[in-house]
Parts: structure tokens; sequence; C-alpha cells
């Protein structure tokens, strides 16, 4: 993602990095793109030289919502641009087949750890980090996402707010311990819903502990279309087929206007400006593009 690396300036060891955003926005999406993209690069570099040569440092995904199979099943509709549900029901023909053989061996090669032991402790998290960067080398960490973990064991939070800001705080921790990015997933509440524009704030995190003061950067991704999609006018709430039929026409244009398009909204940078960057969005597959990319 060229226009992210731009306004970011690419990752920066020692930082903790929040993507936080509502169910269905493509949270998860985003981050595995970013999570590709970084093993790719560290494949690229190694093999400037000489072909086979071994990256000298890795990616690690910790998956806590996902199994490690479904999150490889969403790599290959991905990059195979193959949807996955035709995936699992082994419904490819034989020239998807051959895309999905050849970018199957691609993902393989590449140096990307996928941990998925559910509701992970922040001491277990730490230790399997450590020996990573001990014996692989450690580029980049992902955690999907921080809401699902649990605080280290032997410690008992009195409430939810203070377990999550130990958590961030850990987190933080090992970034910098490691010199390592740490890209972590959030969830948001339901509040953003009762908004009229529910593009998220950094005030929607102030309830989940100290996420906002422990990030180096918030990024929010919405996505328009997600929430239009559920205002289809009906025709029943319309007391003449001709405002039926206005409403229709101008919710069909508002949809053309957001189709395939997400906003990353850069709420909090250390290290730059904050903004805002459109990006494509591929639902079926889903996949994040830059805008003038998108196409290749």
């Amino acid at each position: 993602l060229r226009d992210l690396d731009a306004k970011t300036g690419g990752l920066h060891g020692s930082d903790l990095l929040i993507l936080a955003g509502r169910p269905g926005m493509g949270k998860t999406a985003l981050a595995t793109k970013i999570a590709f993209g970084a093993a790719q690069a560290l494949l690229n570099e190694a093999q400037r030289e000489n072909p086979n040569a071994e990256p000298k440092q890795c990616v690690a995904i910790f998956s806590l919502e996902m199994s490690a199979e479904q999150l490889a099943m969403r790599l290959l509709s991905e990059e195979a641009r193959i949807e996955s549900d035709r995936i699992r029901r082994g419904e490819i023909g034989q020239k998807d087949f051959e895309n999905f053989v050849e970018v199957s061996r691609r993902i393989q090669r590449l140096p990307l750890m996928i941990d998925d032991t559910p509701a992970i402790t922040l001491s277990a998290l730490r230790t399997r980090c450590r020996r990573l960067a001990r014996t692989r080398g450690l580029a980049l960490i992902v955690i999907d996402y921080l809401q699902l973990m649990r605080p280290s064991a032997g410690t008992r939070p009195e409430n939810r707010v203070l377990e999550i800001s130990q958590i961030t705080q850990g987190l933080k921790a090992i970034a910098k311990e490691l010199k390592v990015p740490v890209l972590a997933l959030s969830q948001l509440s339901r509040a953003v819903e009762s908004r009229e524009d529910k593009r998220p704030q950094l005030s929607d995190l102030r309830e989940s502990g100290t996420i906002e003061q422990d990030a180096d950067a918030v990024m929010f991704i919405y996505r328009d279309e997600y929430y239009l999609q559920q205002k289809t006018p009906k025709q029943m709430g319309f007391d003449s087929e001709q405002k039926f039929q206005d409403a229709l026409e101008k919710w069909q244009n508002d949809m053309e206007q957001v189709h395939n398009m997400a906003e990353l909204i850069l709420a909090k940078q250390r290290h730059g400006p904050t903004g805002k960057l459109d990006l494509f969005f591929e639902a079926a597959f889903t996949r994040f593009a830059d805008l003038d990319t998108h196409h290749q």
C-alpha cells in the first residue's frame, strides 16, 4: 500500500500501531495485507543476490479470532482473486486451479508465522515473540485483536478497562524491548453506531483503557458502503411509487459514489501528520489496494 507508506513513512521499530474499527470494516483484511507486504519485502531483499537465500527476519501474526487455516484461506483468496467460498467448495476451474497452486507456493515461501492460540496471555505472547526474535529474527508483530487477549497470568486487574490498559502497555513494552513494530487491531464499541456520522474518532477509544496514550499511531478503517447497504429503501416506507423511486435512485447514486471505497483515518501519528486516505476495497476477496493500482 504505497499511499499508506507515504503517509506514515513505513513501519518504525519500537512503535505500537493501533488499527481500529467496527466489525465488518475490514480490519483483519488490511492487517493481513500489511503483514503480507512486509513478508514479501523481506523475501525480495533476501533473494536479491541469491534466489535460494532465506530471509533473515519474519513477520508474526497472532490470530486470536480466526484459525490459521481461515487466515491462510483469506490470503489465498485475496492473492489468487478467487472467492474463499468457491475455494472451500472446490468450485475452481483449471485456470483458477493453476493460479491457486502458484499463489499457494508463493505464500509458502514467505517468512510468515501464524499463531492462532485463542485468548493468549500477554506473558505467553512476549515469550513467543522473544523466541522468534532470537531464532528467526522478527520484523513485525500483528495481533488480531487485542480485546481477545488476556493480561499476564497472576495479575488481576479490577475491571476490563484496566485489563486493556495493561495489555496495551505490555504490547508497547514488547515493541520497545525487541525494537519491532507491533500492529494491534482493536474492536470499537457500538456507541459509534448511534451517531449520524459513523466515522470513528479518538474519543471512541476512551472507554478502552489507555490505548490512545500508549499508541504511537492510531488508524481507523471506515467504509460508507457497509452502512449504506443497510439503508436500502423499502417500498412500504413510502406513500407513493414516485417517492420510492426517487429515494431508490438517490440511494443507487450514493452507492455508486462509495462502491469499493474505504477510508483510512490517521487519527494519531507521533512521527508525522494526521489525515485521511482513500483505499480501494474489493469485498469479494476482502482485498485492499491503492486506488490507482487496484486493477493490476
